[in-house]
């Protein structure tokens, strides 16, 4: 069997690590690993490949930043290219970028087999360009890998055909424990930026919501009052375009004034892992961080009006959009932590292995309609 996977960006490349590692080391399966080059950054790619034990891709496809129409349609076209040379029996991507809906276009309008790992997932907010993306690509999917119920019922309201879809659970989950253990011994990043475990709060920021010069000045406002006013540290690992977008809105001098935020480089995924598990809190607008932070049973404040992961509410994660008060007060009270993950047991890529490999996939090829035979009846 010929797998080729397909990631974009640094989140994919992490919930597709484990099925990607499990893949090469099979006798029976050849494996093609394909970058699109959406995220392109050294410290936003190549570190999170060498710190998950990835080789490097066979494809690099360079498609880069650059408007929906041209990831996508770049994307598309360039796929295409190595579905043409490669012929899998199976393409494979996880998640909702501009990348994936790409990847299962050119999979499926070239006859060729697409699975959705990390299928099902709704906002339903339609504003959001990753909900449009995760929803044309559930429908265009041969098999759907459903984290949990409540994605396979999102899936089977939307009239998927059940037989296609598998609940496994998520590979985040999946790649928390392998990781965890190997990232406690080795990284030194809380020595480093000379942080205490459990005394500081970890914040991303990168949507588009939160990015514009409104959001970032409610944001910077915020971040003064947790500093000063609660005398909070946080740990700020700066995505490079929200630092760019700071900078753009004249923001960027104001907010690294402010005392007791420590903004830093992207880190790579196991030093992140370190700074995570040994956090007081999160806040973030990551669909991924509201998944591993409540793996790791650190509290969630979700930067957004909105979630597709409304299995972690309640059980660690709280939703506070850009909403001052709101903010403040669960900072001054995180919320409790549930005692089991909502998100799996950590087998998840074993599952989605077992599906390629024992199920007949032909079940899941489209099949022409005949319409005038469906009339007849």
């Amino acid at each position: 069997m010929k797998i080729l996977s397909v990631v974009s960006t640094r989140p994919e490349i992490i919930k597709m690590a484990p099925i990607i590692r499990k893949a090469i080391k099979l006798n029976n399966v050849e494996h093609v690993f394909v970058t699109t080059g959406q995220h392109y950054d050294f410290l936003l790619f190549e570190k999170i490949l060498n710190d998950l034990n990835l080789p490097m891709p066979d494809y690099n496809l360079s498609v880069g930043s650059g408007s929906p129409g041209i990831q996508i349609g770049v994307g598309m076209l360039l796929i295409e290219k190595v579905l043409d040379k490669e012929s899998p029996d199976i393409v494979l991507a996880q998640g909702d970028t501009n990348s994936v809906l790409a990847t299962a276009l050119a999979a499926v309008k070239n006859g060729y087999l697409f699975g959705h790992v990390e299928a099902g997932l709704r906002s339903y907010d339609m504003t959001m360009p990753e909900e449009i993306n995760r929803r044309l690509t559930d429908h265009i999917s041969n098999i759907l890998f459903a984290p949990t119920n409540v994605s396979k019922d999102n899936l089977l309201k939307e009239n998927i055909e059940s037989f296609r879809i598998y609940v496994t659970g998520n590979t985040v989950v999946d790649a928390v424990k392998e990781h965890l253990p190997i990232a406690m011994k080795k990284s030194s990043v809380l020595e480093q930026l000379d942080v205490e475990p459990n005394n500081y709060i970890l914040l991303t920021l990168h949507r588009n919501e939160n990015t514009n010069k409104d959001a970032l000045s409610k944001i910077t406002r915020i971040l003064k009052k947790i500093c000063s006013e609660l005398n909070e540290n946080v740990v700020f690992p700066i995505h490079p375009r929200t630092e760019n977008l700071l900078k753009v809105h004249g923001l960027f001098e104001k907010i690294r004034k402010i005392e007791n935020l420590h903004i830093i480089p992207p880190l790579g995924y196991l030093d992140f892992l370190v700074l995570m598990k040994n956090a007081k809190l999160v806040m973030t607008d990551s669909g991924g961080l509201q998944e591993e932070a409540t793996v790791l049973k650190v509290p969630v404040i979700v930067l957004r009006y909105n979630t597709e992961r409304p299995e972690a509410l309640g059980k660690g994660c709280v939703l506070a959009g850009l909403e001052e008060d709101l903010i403040l007060k669960h900072v001054a009270d995180p919320p409790e932590i549930a005692k089991e993950c909502p998100f799996g047991d950590g087998r998840a890529s074993d599952r989605i292995i077992d599906v390629l490999l024992n199920e007949d996939l032909e079940k899941h090829r489209f099949k022409k309609f005949d319409m005038i035979k469906n009339f007849k009846k």
